[in-house]
């Protein structure tokens, strides 16, 4: 090949490749958000990142679950890791709701309340993720046409909940 030739993103591949650039942005400012709504909603700092706390392992699950799988983190991986942010964050407010609850109504000290609160609520919680898990299952395994799209996003989902 010779000195002079140069290579380069064009059209669709150069759209894509900027596109993808802002997405580190686009999931930050989506967690800044969700403090926001949540601190306003638990009129609390602290709260909120209590259940934002749980965000971290999941999408380290998740990006090691494709790296091991030998998948880069597209378009749809990045989706799936959306999906992750709202069930794993659903299963905190689940808990945290509860001990808080319980701190309020029934005069329980933080500590047995949020022992209460991961007693009471592990079985709806579990429910909540082995059926996320089973869901995704078939499109981190599936074949077909069109499955090497939807492998992806059943690898984050999968990683990131196990």
């Amino acid at each position: 090949m010779p000195i002079s030739v140069k290579t380069g993103f064009q059209g669709a591949a150069l759209a894509f490749r900027a596109s993808l650039t802002g997405t580190l942005f686009l999931i930050l400012a989506a967690i800044i958000t969700v403090y926001i709504v949540l601190g306003v909603l638990y009129e609390s700092y602290i709260h909120p990142m209590t259940i934002l706390s749980t965000l971290p392992s999941a999408g380290v699950g998740a990006l090691l679950a494709l790296m091991i799988s030998g998948n880069d983190l597209g378009i749809i991986g990045i989706i799936g890791i959306i999906l992750l942010i709202g069930i794993v964050k659903k299963n905190a407010i689940m808990m945290i709701d509860f001990a808080l609850d319980a701190e309020r109504k029934e005069g329980k000290p933080p500590r047995e309340a949020i022992y209460q609160a991961c007693l009471l609520r592990f079985r709806p919680i579990m429910m909540t993720t082995m059926a996320a898990i089973l869901g995704a299952l078939p499109l981190m395994i599936g074949t077909g046409v069109g499955s090497e799209l939807r492998h992806p996003l059943g690898i984050t989902m999968v990683g990131g909940l196990f």
